[in-house]
């Protein structure tokens, strides 16, 4: 059974994930990678963020005209970063790789699931209604966007402590 999951999240969605359930995302989520989701964390340290966390998910991909498809979540540059801002409002972080031990405890204290989805462009490109620049703009396609999606296809990889690591 596939399980749909509409963002943002409220306070217990995360809780009615399980390890391996397929899921289909719908709503809006924003995206980050290595050159964004470090100066997002700074600028919530500073009081200066403007973005809406809370319920959030975040997928780990760049944007461009060729299309999204997942980075690598366990970088340094994204998976120092998960912790915080999990614990800033972000309930799901979607990527691929797996994640350390320390991380998926981290997660698991501030009710964030961590999803791996295909990394196949085209499928998850023609699942994105729209697009827009939200922060960081000089990143260019690093720039974190605001992504409308309807049924982003993946996997609970991390939820409740647990891994399929």
């Amino acid at each position: 059974m596939i399980k749909k999951v509409y963002l943002p999240f409220k306070k217990q969605d995360t809780r009615d994930l399980q390890l391996g359930d397929k899921i289909l995302v719908y709503g809006k989520l924003m995206t980050g990678r290595d050159a964004a989701l470090p100066k997002l964390v700074k600028l919530i340290k500073n009081g200066e963020n403007q973005l809406s966390l809370e319920g959030s998910a975040i997928m780990h991909t760049a944007v461009s005209e060729a299309g999204i498809s997942p980075t690598s979540s366990n970088k340094v540059e994204i998976e120092d970063n998960m912790v915080f801002l999990s614990e800033h409002g972000v309930k799901m972080h979607i990527g691929k790789g797996s994640l350390s031990q320390e991380t998926v405890k981290a997660l698991n204290k501030y009710g964030s699931i961590f999803v791996v989805t295909p990394p196949a462009a085209a499928l998850l490109s023609s699942k994105v209604l729209s697009k827009k620049v939200v922060a960081f703009p000089e990143e260019g396609m690093e720039a974190i966007y605001q992504l409308e999606v309807d049924g982003i296809p993946g996997i609970v990889a991390t939820a409740q402590g647990e891994t399929l690591n």
